[in-house]
């Protein structure tokens, strides 16, 4: 045992020494691998008080155990922590208005809260064990209903009275009995015979009249009969009763052994399912309460629902199988009368989403508008696992929703009478997170109609037309408005600027207005470094398309002419932008990369977000595909633009960035000569079910896209160096992905891999030394492969 650890040890400093010995930059790789310690903690989570005079955001300047709320008084402009009691009783960030916003109804630690916003009273309406949740007004506003254990009350505003006015009970609905042909002649017979039987008989049936009568003075007993209850909600007049059933489907999980434990024994967490579900059964369900009938919302006239998958043509011996294509349905979305709702609905298939008007007096549904595409609905506003972004025009007939009909997310109203649908903008950019103005005139909106990699925030004319900037600094600016709209709370941050809090007068009342900047957040160690701002660029693919990315340059005097590309996560992430990256330690190693005489490109491949449906879907039953050769012209494009040498080239990334790494090292063994895949898929067939059905349909309906996007399948093919890095407790790609390629690679012979192992790691490293260890063994990687170091 003490050999092994003075082995660790040993191999720790080694690599150590290594790193120093081969670093020309004044970073270290221990000093950036420290994360928040090294860069400061930033602020997160902004959002106003309910008078406006104060913003409250999340902050760690003291470098604590873990963020605490700050406030900034925007009359003293005074920043100061929030005690643990005062924001114990702050109302929620979160809630629902009424319709002239002057009540908020929100829960707060499983309680529920009204809040009064002309006197600034809060009146709590429940204190209890249970969790109250979904809040929202009803009955013209005078009531708020609320769920607790599963079923809907409503609380009276002028009364307080609280009343029930579900009955939703685990049990299979009761079966009325029935005696067969002699047992009822018996029956019948004893009946006539004794009196005493009669009496009996007499007294139970009055008994029951008086108990039916007594019944329907209470809820109506709705049985589940063991599914799942979700999204309980009531209509604005108090009518209408509206909740999703569940049936979920056993579909067997995986175990993931932890080993470092504190018994002292190996424990199991029980963890997700594969690829290849069984799809869940989702029902909508009306209450009437005024007439207590209780009935089912049809949606087989949904348009298209009777769609068979293109794909289906390559296996035309397979018969293809989705009797029930329903997924998950989101809604009703009710306008402010109480007199229309709207539904959001998924297929399970994920290649349509309907939005339905809904006839709640018979449960029938009117299609309204219908997207669809035959890789997956997605992009922003539009969900894709649950409801997109969705609400009432101020007219109340029409609604507002996003749609990629155009290729891009975009802006779209549509009258629920005519069904007339306008597009209120387009253009070869995308829309984010739309709210419409508190006088009903005008639309806020987040763009990246500059550059697909700078965020602006937009006003616009409630009907469409020209586009109002109202930010200015390149890069990313979220903005939350303040209550009454003239000031901008503002998170906002460049690609060397880590995130800080800004606070500017809305310019739609002062034109002249500057952005001030509140909080400081970076430690004076990160302050120290100049750190370098990469060129955003775009080259050409070999297929024409026009490809993104951040280029890092170093300086002619150590450039050593080797090149190395990170590849993003995530496939549907946007990273060569103008903003400070999520993956920030990355970045940072760029610039020790490059301080030591690497180039560093960061494609946003195909798959990426942030440039419409197309590049969206661009790998659509073949990941593995544009995906890698966006990566391959890349190289080509620094080989012959930028003096890299083509024997020089290494390759890197985590979870979909390993899997393209490993892919890389498998199939394009001429270009990259070195791969580090960090948390990589290594078999598309042991992912989860929402992610890949999404973009390879499932293994039983299409191998195809399976064996040719797997890199399992096409280990035979490495000849570079390739380094494998995985945490062994990693609940989202599971270790046994790695340990079944390492097998296959031992299998084939190959001698050219290692591998480390993070005993305590997720998928998400938190530990310093996890992060320092793998960064000390990359960098050692692409020294010894590419430099002969």
């Amino acid at each position: 045992m003490k050999k092994t650890i003075l082995l660790n040890l040993l191999l720790l400093t080694c690599l150590s020494t290594f790193a120093q010995q081969n670093n020309q930059s004044p970073l270290s790789i221990p000093q950036i691998m420290q994360g928040d310690d090294f860069v400061g903690n930033l602020p997160s989570n902004a959002y106003w008080s309910l008078d406006g005079k104060t913003i409250y955001f999340d902050w760690n300047p003291e470098n604590a155990f873990s963020d605490s709320l700050y406030s900034y008084a925007v009359s003293s402009e005074e920043i100061k922590k929030v005690s643990f009691i005062d924001a114990y009783h702050l109302p929620s960030a979160y809630g629902t208005f009424n319709s002239n916003r002057t009540k908020k109804i929100y829960t707060k630690h499983g309680d529920l809260f009204l809040a009064d916003i002309p006197s600034g009273k809060i009146i709590q309406i429940t204190q209890t064990q249970e969790r109250e949740s979904n809040a929202h007004f009803t009955q013209n506003e005078q009531k708020i209903a609320f769920v607790k254990d599963k079923n809907i009350y409503t609380w009276d505003i002028a009364t307080g009275t609280t009343k029930q006015i579900t009955d939703f009970s685990e049990k299979k609905a009761p079966k009325e009995v029935k005696r067969d042909t002699k047992d009822e002649w018996l029956y019948q017979d004893q009946i006539a015979l004794f009196d005493v039987l009669k009496e009996r008989k007499a007294k139970e049936e009055q008994a029951e009249i008086f108990e039916e009568k007594e019944s329907l003075l209470n809820p109506l007993p709705i049985y589940t009969d063991g599914k799942l209850i979700f999204n309980q909600q009531i209509s604005p007049d108090g009518r209408f009763v509206t909740y999703l059933t569940v049936k979920r489907e056993d579909n067997k999980g995986t175990i993931t052994p932890h080993f470092v434990t504190e018994s002292g024994y190996t424990e199991d967490q029980h963890t997700r399912s594969k690829v290849g579900n069984t799809p869940d059964t989702y029902e909508l369900f009306v209450y009437d309460t005024k007439t207590r009938k209780n009935y089912p919302v049809a949606l087989d006239n949904l348009e298209g629902l009777d769609y068979i998958p293109e794909y289906t043509k390559d296996y035309p011996d397979k018969p293809y199988e989705n009797e029930n294509r329903i997924g998950y349905i989101s809604g009703p979305n009710w306008n402010s009368d109480g007199t229309k709702a709207v539904l959001d609905i998924i297929a399970n298939d994920y290649k349509d989403r309907w939005i339905v008007l809904l006839n709640t007096e018979d449960g029938t549904v009117t299609n309204l508008n219908h997207q669809h595409n035959k890789a997956w609905i997605a992009g922003p506003g539009i969900g894709g696992y649950r409801g997109g972004d969705l609400g009432w025009m101020p007219d109340q007939k029409s609604i507002w929703f996003q749609s990629e009909e155009s290729g891009y997310s975009h802006l779209y109203t549509l009258n629920v009478n005519s069904k007339k649908q306008k597009a209120l903008t387009s253009g070869a950019f995308e829309i984010y997170d739309p709210q419409i103005s508190s006088d009903k005139k005008h639309w806020y909106f987040s763009a990246n109609k500059n550059h697909p990699g700078d965020r602006q925030f937009y006003r616009m004319p409630l009907q469409g037309g020209k586009f109002e900037q109202l930010t200015e600094m390149s890069g990313r600016n979220d903005v939350v408005l303040s209550p009454d709209e003239k000031l901008m709370a503002i998170l906002y941050s460049y690609s060397n600027k880590p995130t800080e809090l800004f606070i500017q007068e809305n310019p739609v009342f002062n034109q002249n207005s500057k952005a001030k900047l509140l909080t400081h957040s970076t430690t004076k160690a990160f302050n120290t470094y100049a750190w370098k701002a990469p060129e955003n660029i775009t080259f050409k693919a070999s297929d024409g398309a026009e490809v993104h990315a951040r280029l890092y340059q170093p300086n002619t005097d150590v450039k050593n002419n080797a090149a190395i590309i990170f590849v993003h996560g995530a496939g549907y992430l946007q990273n060569a932008h103008k903003w400070w990256s999520s993956y920030f330690r990355e970045y940072m190693f760029h610039n020790f990369l490059v301080d030591n005489g690497y180039t560093v490109l960061d494609i946003d491949y195909r798959g990426s977000a942030g440039y419409g449906a197309d590049w969206r879907t661009g790998i659509y039953r073949h990941m593995g595909g544009k995906d890698l050769s966006d990566q391959v012209d890349g190289a080509n494009f620094m080989v012959n633009t930028l003096g890299i040498d083509k024997e020089k080239i290494g390759i890197y990334g985590g979870s979909y960035g390993g899997f393209i790494t490993l892919m890389a090292m498998f199939n394009e063994a001429e270009t990259f000569k070195a791969g580090a895949a960090i948390r990589s898929v290594g078999d598309w067939a042991a992912y989860n079910h929402g992610y890949t059905a999404r973009i390879l349909n499932t293994p039983a309906t299409d191998s195809l896209a399976y064996r040719r996007s797997s890199p399992i399948y096409f280990a035979d093919g490495l000849k570079g160096d390739l380094l494998i890095l995985h945490g062994m407790v990693d609940d989202n790609v599971h270790f046994q992905d790695m340990v079944r390629l390492s097998q296959r690679l031992i299998e084939l012979g190959k001698t050219n891999w290692e591998m480390a192992v993070y005993p305590v790691e997720r998928h998400g490293f938190t530990k310093p030394s996890s992060w320092t260890d793998e960064y000390l063994r990359i960098y050692k990687l692409f020294n010894k492969s590419l430099l002969n170091n």
